[in-house]
């Protein structure tokens, strides 16, 4: 059942769609992150990337109260935007060589993950609380403030040391080192640069 199926007739149906959507997205990743955990080269990216997963466990055992409150059972509906983005991630990181460079990626599609569940969330919560779902709206909060914990961390960790690293693995383009072969020829003979 997708977003603008003819099973969808009114916000709860909307909500107890979302909520199914989040429940496969979670376990989606919760399925992913040793892979993650296993390419991460860098310790503090891969303990993380543990946290995470850990992290995940607990979310998907929320939601499973959050059914239980609802008087459902918890099940998920087939999500191709979580699927969309991990298997975007397992292909780029499957192209590259470069470990620093792969801990880049890495970062980007755990973040990429993150503001999906961000969105998700964001909007459970209101709807839960529309619908008077009070207790399920905290539960869903609980999950909400811990994903955006998780970006800001993650958020962190590539601006203070992991894109800075990977930056450091580039290659000098062409017209770079004929400036700095200028640059060098020009001090050799004495030369004031220009421009």
């Amino acid at each position: 059942m997708g977003w603008f199926s003819s099973d969808i007739h009114n916000v709860d149906d909307l909500f107890v769609h979302s909520l199914q959507d989040i429940y496969y997205a979670e376990h989606q990743i919760q399925k992913s992150l040793p892979d993650m955990v296993a390419k991460a080269s860098d310790a503090e990216l891969k303990k993380g990337l543990r946290a995470h997963l850990t992290q995940t466990k607990a979310q998907i055992k929320r939601l499973d109260q959050a059914f239980k409150k609802l008087k459902m059972k918890p099940e998920g509906t087939k999500c191709p935007a979580i699927d969309g983005i991990i298997q975007e991630a397992n292909e780029i990181a499957g192209e590259i060589d470069d470990k620093m460079v792969l801990n880049a990626a890495l970062i980007a599609a755990a973040q990429a993950v993150e503001h999906y569940e961000i969105t998700r969330y964001g909007t459970l919560v209101a709807w839960a609380r529309l619908l008077g779902h009070t207790d399920v709206a905290k539960l869903l909060a609980m999950n909400l403030k811990e994903e955006k914990a998780t970006d800001k961390k993650l958020n962190g960790i590539a601006k203070r040391k992991i894109n800075k690293k990977a930056l450091a693995r580039r290659k000098p383009s062409q017209r770079e080192l004929e400036k700095t072969e200028n640059a060098m020829l020009v001090a050799a003979a004495g030369i004031p640069a220009f421009g």
